[in-house]
């Protein structure tokens, strides 16, 4: 996976003797994200000033400020734990601009991060992921505009909005359908300088590639939805706004394996299990 003038930022954690909540920030300016360079961080204070949620773990050794880490050395979380995750409803295609814009509230608590299994618990009925363009915000905003909503963008990551198709029938706020725990992966990492006008978007399910498409296709764009929900709220640093799902999906069952790919982006990949 390759991209020009892309950095990368991560949320990590070490493998060795770490906490359960221990987490640092980490950056690759690599362009080549698979190559050598493309494998080597550098540790760094956290991208939410003033996000207690998002501080990075006091520095142990080899993890100070500045300090170089291999791939090897960490595992990758979510890039944020967000006040706030919002996904935008009906916004599928361009026929979703026939409707006003409507955003859906997803659980703090349904983040997950790249490998952490999704849980379906028993008699959740039809489930499907969605692979999603997902807005990482990098600063408190309120009240933006089409014209400035970008200078809020720290960059965009890959979302998957797992839903309970049944449940969206019976819930007409959509609360159990999309906030259950582990309903929305996360990652595997931030990328800035990317418009996220026109990239890709696809899922693989079973090693079967679905349909693709792109955030082109989306009816409202990141500026617009931004507006849109800075009109009646503050958003937060680290919060997390997913855009839409424009491509083909399938339904999962325990001992599935979905990756969620998205060019400029790379992939995210989660296992099915049975929720215990």
């Amino acid at each position: 996976m390759t991209a020009t003038t892309a950095r990368r930022i991560a949320r990590v954690r070490p493998l060795s003797r770490a906490a359960e909540d221990e987490h640092f920030f980490v950056t690759n300016d690599a362009p080549d994200f698979g190559s050598a360079a493309g494998r080597v961080w550098t540790v760094t204070t956290s991208p939410f000033p003033g996000s207690a949620a998002n501080a990075g773990s006091p520095p142990r050794g080899g993890w100070e400020i500045g300090a170089t880490v291999d791939e090897t050395s960490f595992t990758f979380l979510a890039p944020s734990a967000p006040a706030n995750v919002l996904g935008m409803a009906h916004n599928t295609g361009r026929a979703g601009r026939e409707l006003p814009p409507q955003a859906f509230h997803k659980a703090a608590t349904s983040v997950v991060g790249p490998g952490d299994a999704i849980e379906l618990r028993p008699g959740v009925g039809r489930v499907e992921p969605e692979a999603e363009l997902t807005i990482v915000v990098g600063s408190k905003v309120r009240g933006l505009t089409p014209g400035n909503a970008r200078s809020a963008v720290l960059g965009y990551t890959i979302g998957n909005d797992v839903s309970a198709r049944d449940l969206q029938e019976s819930d007409v706020l959509w609360i159990s359908a999309k906030s259950q725990d582990t309903f929305t992966p996360v990652g595997p990492w931030i990328v800035t300088d990317l418009t996220g006008d026109d990239l890709a978007i696809g899922i693989n399910h079973n090693g079967v590639d679905l349909k693709a498409a792109s955030s082109a296709d989306l009816g409202w764009r990141v500026e617009e939805i931004l507006a849109y929900l800075t009109s009646f709220m503050t958003l937060h640093p680290g919060d997390l706004v997913l855009t839409g799902f424009p491509a083909e999906c399938a339904p999962i069952v325990p001992g599935d394996t979905v990756t969620c790919h998205i060019a400029g982006i790379g992939q995210l990949t989660n296992p099915v299990v049975s929720a215990a």
